[in-house]
């Protein structure tokens, strides 16, 4: 991504207790704890540690960084994903790009197109991506666009190069390649040696292992959606262990309906094009992956409740903390058995 980017509005909202993060644990440490922090991705970024050698991570991980940067940000006109945008037929992905495509495909597939990483002109014109536009589309403007829409319209062929069925076809990662960015940096993680940790990367997760302080899985929060912009409250906390989490949502800008007074948020339908109503404010997803985490969490804030819950039918693996509007206006929660299990109550 990789800067973040608003597109599908996404939301950053796991918190930790630590450097003014919400990374919450107990105390009496047992080993070498470290923490290493820094900015990334037009975000922020923290992973903590344990091993009992001091290892300097802050240059492996920027070199992370900027591999991933240079495959698919939108943000850098030099970019392999900016010059397939452009119409540069020649470009031969990276491993990388492969990997996220192939993500963004069997997503795209079990959401039967709510994920749709070719959304991106829409994105842009609705004023949510590099290319600042309008929030207001006309049905004439939409119609235009919708024809470079469509995962199904373009291919990754064998010898790395993307075909688009037309040139204007606009390709947009961000709402699955900051998961991603997570595991790579995970990968790294691994191969340093180092196997109790927990990644934290604008909002994204990914745990592995325990924290050792306490000798039980890592412990995260999720953001209360009706808090306040001045507020910071949690609604839920849980272990999180060898799995990625992600979170999607309009957090703090949901909105009432004048009419019914039920409360709702927007988020383009790339089927239709159109910035609709979505009775579901959050989706919190578990996953193996943080990519699949983060894609899963955008494809339900499209589908919306009642869809959310028929993809979940389709959908092996995954685990879902769900934050939606009642019909009498009030906050309901829904979760899967597995995820219930892992949340901690008072």
């Amino acid at each position: 991504m990789l800067s973040i980017t608003q597109a599908f509005w996404k939301s950053n909202n796991i918190l930790f207790l630590i450097s003014g993060l919400l990374f919450l644990s107990c105390s009496n440490p047992k080993t070498n704890e470290q923490v290493v922090t820094g900015e990334a991705l037009g975000t922020t970024y923290q992973v903590k540690f344990f091993h009992e050698e001091e290892i300097p991570l802050k240059k492996g991980l920027d070199s992370v960084f900027e591999v991933i940067n240079s495959s698919m940000s939108t943000y850098q006109n030099n970019s392999d994903i900016s010059r397939i945008n452009a119409g540069d037929s020649t470009v031969t992905v990276d491993e990388h790009f492969r990997k996220v495509f192939n993500d963004s495909r069997k997503i795209y597939r079990e959401s039967k197109g709510h994920f749709d990483p070719t959304v991106g002109n829409l994105v842009n014109a609705y004023g949510f991506g590099p290319e600042r536009g309008n929030k207001e589309l006309s049905q004439f403007v939409i119609d235009s666009m919708m024809q470079y829409v469509g995962l199904n319209k373009i291919e990754l062929t064998a010898d790395g190069r993307i075909k688009k069925e037309h040139p204007e076809i606009y390709v947009d990662f961000n709402a699955i390649a900051k998961g991603y960015a997570v595991d790579v940096m995970g990968e790294f993680l691994d191969q340093n040696g180092i196997q109790d940790y927990l990644i934290e990367l604008g909002g994204e997760l990914l745990a592995k292992g325990i924290n050792r302080k306490n000798d039980v899985p890592w412990t995260v929060g999720i953001d209360d959606p009706a808090q306040t912009s001045s507020q910071r409250i949690l609604t839920a906390a849980l272990r999180l262990e060898d799995r990625g989490m992600a979170t999607s949502g309009n957090y703090r800008k949901f909105r009432i309906d004048s009419l019914t007074g039920l409360q709702y948020v927007h988020t383009i339908n790339p089927l239709t094009g159109r910035s609709e109503k979505s009775d579901l404010l959050s989706a919190t997803v578990l996953a193996p992956t943080c990519a699949l985490a983060d894609g899963y969490a955008t494809a339900f804030m499209s589908l919306g409740f009642e869809g959310s819950l028929d993809m979940l039918e389709r959908v092996e693996d995954i685990d879902v903390y769900f934050i939606y509007a009642g019909k009498e206006n009030e906050m309901k929660v829904f979760t899967t058995p597995a995820f219930e299990e892992a949340l901690l109550r008072d």
